[in-house]
């Protein structure tokens, strides 16, 4: 671990919002005519409430979805029919490279051929283990590899424009694993939890590079933790296990610390448009904010602020070398060399 001046600038910048705040009220007053954005799982969930924030503020709003009929059906159902839908799966970065050739080749970038916002939201997890690719632990390579792919191949569009963000959701998942380098994929015994921290931190440490790497060209990049919300990403979890966790009661009542899809969404977009955020880029968000650092041993290290290993920046290049080493894309290789 680096010492504390290699981490990033942690600090509340007093937004004026907070935890309960919605995506509507964060994006009030903000017009994103003209604009175009990319929201990954972009119809289910946070993702759903996320897509609907930004198009209501006038951007063009692209879903890339593996599922994609199923995605339409879902937009058309929620008023959204204007929100175009391609397939793509982050697990297969053959889909992932046509997804993004196909993109910067349409006339959906508009005159400016530009990407004003991208919103890595997609996510797995807990999922029982397997493996993608050349064998590569499907929670790090869907949350984290194929988003990382994803944002590298659409760099020409990112950077075509003026202020473009990229928002990485992460979790409070973090703080139950640091990168293992040393077995990155688990192949000393698979612990799906631990397996689903490791991801959230390498989306929190992939906007810390990815900003390092970006700012120049005005390009910014947030990790945000968006509260626990009751999703689709539950699926993989037993109700028993939910309920031991202390999530859920016997009765099905949620525990008052979750969020409506609504609120879980407002600090994604907050994090990929509010003017407060000028200038600054490469931290770590919750409830409408940046985040302070964990307070090791509190009652809310567990639930609240981010740990040091999540936003550490030697060990956020560290990884960005490994991901373009695994994958073999880097939109950023001269600038390394």
């Amino acid at each position: 671990m680096s010492q504390d001046t290699d981490l990033t600038p942690q600090h509340k910048i007093g937004s004026g919002f907070g935890p309960r705040s919605t995506a509507a009220e964060v994006i009030a007053g903000v017009d994103l005519s003209g604009k175009t954005a990319v929201v990954t799982g972009g119809y289910s969930g946070l993702g759903l409430e996320t897509v609907r924030a930004l198009s209501s503020a006038g951007a063009r709003v692209m879903v890339p979805a593996r599922r994609p009929d199923h995605a339409r059906k879902v937009l058309a159902e929620a008023g959204l029919e204007g929100v175009r839908v391609a397939g793509l799966d982050l697990a297969e970065l053959d889909s992932v490279r046509e997804f993004a050739a196909d993109f910067l080749a349409s006339d959906f970038l508009g005159d400016g051929n530009s990407l004003d916002i991208l919103i890595n939201n997609a996510a797995i997890m807990a999922s029982p283990e397997q493996r993608v690719g050349p064998g590569w632990e499907s929670q790090f390579a869907t949350n984290h590899l194929g988003h990382f792919v994803l944002t590298n191949l659409l760099w020409p569009a990112l950077s075509a424009g003026e202020g473009a963000r990229v928002v990485a959701l992460s979790s409070t998942g973090h703080k139950l694993s640091p990168i293992r380098f040393d077995d990155i994929n688990f192949d000393s015994g698979y612990d799906k939890w631990k397996a689903y921290g490791q991801a959230k931190t390498a989306n929190a440490l992939f906007a810390v590079q990815l900003d390092a790497l970006g700012k120049r060209a005005g390009v910014r990049a947030f990790a945000v933790h968006p509260g626990g919300i009751m999703t689709e990403l539950q699926r993989h979890l037993p109700r028993e296990e939910m309920i031991a966790s202390g999530w859920m009661d016997a009765e099905g009542n949620l525990n008052e610390r979750f969020k409506t899809p609504a609120q879980g969404a407002a600090t994604s977009v907050w994090a990929a448009t509010s003017p407060l955020l000028a200038g600054k880029g490469g931290v770590y968000c919750e409830d409408c904010d940046i985040a302070e650092p964990t307070v090791p041993g509190t009652p809310e290290a567990r639930v609240r602020g981010v740990d040091a290993h999540a936003v550490d920046r030697a060990d956020a290049e560290r990884l960005w070398q490994l991901s373009a080493e695994l994958t073999g894309v880097n939109a950023f290789a001269a600038q390394s060399d």
